[in-house]
């Protein structure tokens, strides 16, 4: 049985992997969605799949470290839709390599996109999540729960996410909000490949989640009766890698 949702939704990061898979559930379900990424043509590709599949989208690229296009991003759903069900935080910014390797410009490149972005955009959009009695996701990472050698940064930013998305619930049930945080472990995402690249292991799309999958736990959680709250969801590939290295 598919599951129904209804209103407005606005996914970031909605151009590839897990937050597109996303965008397309959500649409799917029956929400009219607001798309914003990097990449225009990306974005209107995405776009046009969940037209072609009888969805509702409009999209409008931003980049999400820089603030006036954040506060535009805000600025456009607050005109244009003047309601919002469901925020998803799902663009991320990824610099690999151990603490001699990495600069200071990739801390915060990683620190704006995956904290500062998440921590802005909600604070802008709060009154009409308020208003809906709607909901939030973020969109984490097992690095989040556990750091690496090489990701110092990427886990120290979705540690702090985490935290965030903690504190924030802390405040916002008592609007009627809930709040959702996903762990996916290794997923099947161009960032995914720049990672195992890095690594130099093979890409493997087998051994990885995929993004749809993240998204049908997502909608799931969404979907429960207003009398449960999922919190945390971790997610890892049931299949053990077979690359030259092992998982972080």
């Amino acid at each position: 049985m598919s599951l129904k949702m209804s209103g407005v939704g606005l996914v970031t990061g909605a151009s590839s992997g897990i937050g597109l898979a996303l965008a397309i559930a959500l649409a799917t379900s029956g929400m009219s969605l607001y798309l914003t990424g990097r990449n225009p043509a990306r974005l209107s590709s995405a776009a046009s799949t969940i037209r072609a599949r009888g969805g509702r989208a409009v999209w409008r690229p931003a980049d999400l470290g820089n603030d006036a296009e954040l506060r535009g991003l805000a600025d456009w759903v607050k005109r244009d839709a003047g309601s919002l069900d469901v925020l998803a935080h799902s663009a991320g910014s990824i610099h690999l390599g151990d603490i001699e390797a990495v600069d200071w410009d990739d801390l915060d490149s990683d620190y704006r996109i995956n904290l500062r972005a998440p921590f802005l955009l909600t604070k802008l959009l709060l009154p009409l999540l308020s208003t809906a009695r709607g909901q939030l996701v973020f969109i984490n990472s097992t690095a989040g729960l556990a750091a690496g050698r090489d990701n110092a940064l990427y886990a120290a930013t979705k540690h702090g996410l985490r935290s965030l998305a903690g504190s924030i619930r802390e405040q916002v049930n008592d609007l009627g909000i809930r709040v959702l945080s996903v762990f996916p472990g290794r997923t099947d995402t161009p960032m995914q490949e720049a990672v195992l690249r890095f690594e130099g292991r093979s890409y493997r799309p087998e051994e990885l989640l995929r993004p749809e999958e993240v998204a049908e736990i997502v909608l799931a959680s969404l979907t429960l009766p207003r009398s449960a709250e999922v919190v945390d969801v971790v997610m890892r590939p049931s299949a053990k890698p077979s690359g030259e290295r092992s998982a972080r």
